[in-house]
């Protein structure tokens, strides 16, 4: 049964093969989502050869959130590829995300090590683009 966590993990299967390749790590990153959403490996792997339908996500937290696990998952393999970026970006837009605290976000993960924004960065970010 195809539920709208079941579509948030096509999501960042589908966001982890933009650069053509899915790292161990990804695979790792996403099976730990999944797990702590109720999904288990075997419904992962059948995601993996049927992806779904996009996530609906009504809120701006679950639309935060889920952005933030895409942004971490592009990091998780330690390789960034434009693509990733490109898509990271795409997928921010489409979620509704102002597309000036997609940027911020962007240019400050540099900034941090790992390439991983605090979370309570991110939400000073998106407070100041949401208020």
């Amino acid at each position: 049964m195809e539920t709208n966590k079941h579509r948030i993990i096509a999501d960042m299967i589908a966001f982890a093969k933009a650069d053509d390749l899915i790292h161990d790590r990804e695979r790792e990153f996403i099976l730990t989502i999944a797990n702590r959403m109720g999904i288990n490996e075997q419904e992962v792997s059948e995601i993996f050869e049927q992806p779904h339908q996009p996530a609906v996500l009504t809120t701006e937290l679950e639309r935060v959130t889920h952005f933030h696990r895409l942004l971490v998952l592009m990091y998780v393999d330690e390789d960034i590829d434009q693509a990733e970026v490109d898509a990271l970006r795409n997928y921010g837009l489409r979620l509704g995300i102002r597309a000036e605290a997609i940027t911020q976000i962007l240019n400050e993960m540099h900034d941090y090590e790992d390439k991983l924004i605090p979370s309570e960065r991110m939400i000073t970010i998106f407070k100041r683009f949401y208020n």
